[in-house]
């Protein structure tokens, strides 16, 4: 099993309070797991209702980031030492069986994964959030789900850092 339960209550935020950052520092995690995947050195990192990932020289960082604009790219890209970076999140509202039942999806996912980390929040099981990453040889990919019981929203994001 990924799953960690965090050891801090869930604080009823929303996907429109999520910022995307490239480079931001590292910030206090409230459970990390760090592996070498298709050679570059990767640290999955939980904070909360959101996630930094620090993968080879890329720093990507979904958080409530005070002071940073609000609201997330459908897409992103930036080059790095040879490497190119893509980022994409998208946004879904489901219906309360819809919720549930994607959730649960998410967590059996996580669950079943070699190399993923999911924290649940104590008190709220549709409160959670999940991070998986992969590699298909030339490229590692890594995706993300923050799961927001109060509005029914789930924030899921795709990243991909590849050589160019």
């Amino acid at each position: 099993m990924n799953g960690i339960v965090l050891d801090t209550p869930y604080l009823d935020t929303d996907a429109d309070q999520l910022a995307f950052t490239l480079g931001h520092p590292a910030r206090r995690a409230l459970a990390e797991r760090t592996l070498t995947v298709g050679g570059v050195d990767v640290r999955l990192r939980l904070l909360g209702a959101s996630h930094q990932v620090f993968a080879g020289p890329v720093r990507e960082t979904v958080a409530c980031l005070p002071g940073s604009a609000r609201g997330l790219p459908e897409s992103a890209a930036r080059d790095f030492a040879g490497r190119r970076y893509s980022f994409g999140a998208r946004t879904s509202t489901l219906d309360p069986a819809a919720f549930g039942a994607e959730v649960a999806r998410i967590r059996e996912r996580a669950d079943a994964h070699p190399r993923a980390l999911y924290g649940l929040f104590p008190g709220s099981a549709d409160a959670v959030t999940a991070l998986t990453v992969d590699t298909d040889g030339s490229a590692l990919t890594w995706r993300t789900w923050h799961t927001y019981p109060g509005s029914r929203r789930i924030v899921a994001t795709r990243s991909r850092l590849e050589a160019r």
